[in-house]
């Protein structure tokens, strides 16, 4: 991977890159990777319970956002400013909790590391382009299964209620969406510079 000149790593993207003809706006996320082994065994379960919606195991900074596509680069130095400005910490998943019945959700909770994820979230939301009206309160999670009949959410619950992982965050992660392809990684962003 090539390191790019705002302080990020460069990743494989979804087509877009900024330029005009690329579109007019493109859908982005920000997101924490859960590594290695729990990330694929938390996305093998969110796939298993018949989640349509299942993607890679990870804590959410911003949902899904849509921006212009000219904005993209003074969004990545603004987050690259907010990676630099932030320390690597521990994050330890523990247990589930579920969302309903407001919404049909189960997830992995987050048991330590949650202000350190607030503060994120909260500094990447300060960017005029990313801000937008929350529907919820910020809540760090990893979602493990999302509008499926409820006794697969029960199982899923109950299934992951010993779940346990710790590890250390040392970046996050942009991702985009073209609409025509899945959620693609961007570019990381170390925490610390």
């Amino acid at each position: 991977m090539k390191r790019s000149v705002a302080g990020g790593v460069a990743r494989s993207v979804d087509g877009r890159d900024g330029s005009p003809d690329a579109g007019d706006t493109i859908q982005i996320g920000i997101a924490v990777d859960v590594p290695e082994p729990w990330g694929g065994m938390l996305t093998r379960r969110r796939i298993e319970a018949g989640d349509a919606q299942a993607v890679p195991a990870h804590v959410t900074l911003l949902g899904p956002t849509e921006i212009p596509v000219r904005a993209l680069p003074a969004v990545e130095e603004h987050l690259a400013r907010v990676a630099a400005s932030h320390l690597p910490f521990t994050l330890h998943l523990r247990g589930t909790g579920t969302f309903r019945p407001v919404t049909q959700v189960v997830f992995v909770a987050v048991a330590a590391g949650i202000s350190e994820c607030e503060l994120l979230a909260a500094a990447i939301n300060a960017a005029p382009e990313l801000h937008r009206e929350a529907r919820f309160p910020y809540h760090p999670h990893v979602t493990v299964a999302q509008d499926v009949p409820p006794e697969v959410l029960d199982k899923a619950y109950e299934d992951l209620a010993d779940f346990s992982a710790l590890f250390e965050v040392e970046a996050f992660t942009l991702f985009s969406h073209s609409g025509a392809t899945r959620w693609q990684p961007r570019r990381d962003f170390r925490l610390g510079g």
